[in-house]
């Protein structure tokens, strides 16, 4: 499927689907990633190419690609979330302040809350972002599978000191600045694999967590 990242034409008047808010602990973190102090001591699996029938892929071969790299930009104008990510040359609309449909990107009010209609997993490799502005961040995150629900997604608080690894097939779609612009370090396998999920026309519904004001808890 081809998605429509800066324009995804989402239908008026959808429910919402509460995510729970956590403060990102190594503890918590256990399946989907974990806490990186030192992005440049972060090594990033890389998957091997899937065979294609009962003859396996050599050992030596299929994976090679390595990373891709650079900053990955998130910013709030207005209403309206945005990402860009250098290391794919990606530009998306992220998330929402308000519904899309009312959405305004005219204002500086800070948002109090995001709603996503998209998330996504990388079969290839894993993803590393580490926050160059030091500043908190949130990450929804959800386990591996395919038949994923809104209700299984997670979204993690993260105070800027630390970055995040996130595992291969993990569930994700970027990283959400609180207020403003923030930029991260981003990197990733490089065949870039993306396997998506639609939540405003798979499930008829926006998924939606509150921006907190402080340590969530």
């Amino acid at each position: 499927m081809i998605f429509d990242y800066l324009n995804p034409l989402i239908p008026a008047g959808l429910p919402q689907v509460r995510m729970p808010v956590v403060a990102a602990t190594p503890h918590l973190l256990q399946g989907y990633g974990r806490l990186v102090d030192d992005p440049q001591a972060c090594a990033v699996e890389i998957v091997r190419w899937p065979a294609q029938g009962w003859r396996p892929v050599d050992e030596d071969t299929g994976d090679e690609a390595g990373t891709t790299q650079g900053v990955f930009v998130s910013e709030w104008q207005g209403d309206v979330l945005y990402g860009s990510n250098e290391a794919v040359g990606g530009h998306y609309v992220l998330a929402y302040a308000q519904p899309p449909e009312a959405a305004d990107t005219t204002h500086r009010r800070p948002p109090q809350r995001m709603m996503l209609w998209h998330a996504n997993y990388h079969p290839d490799g894993g993803q590393l972002f580490f926050p160059l502005d030091r500043q908190p961040f949130m990450v929804p995150l959800a386990l591996p599978g395919d038949d994923v629900r809104p209700e299984h997604f997670v979204c993690f608080w993260f105070d800027g000191s630390q970055g995040l690894y996130i595992h291969p097939n993990i569930w994700h779609e970027g990283v959400f600045t609180l207020q403003g612009r923030q930029r991260f370090h981003d990197r990733q396998g490089a065949v870039h694999a993306r396997v998506s999920i639609d939540f405003a026309r798979e499930f008829n519904c926006l998924l939606a967590a509150n921006i907190p004001a402080g340590v969530p808890g």
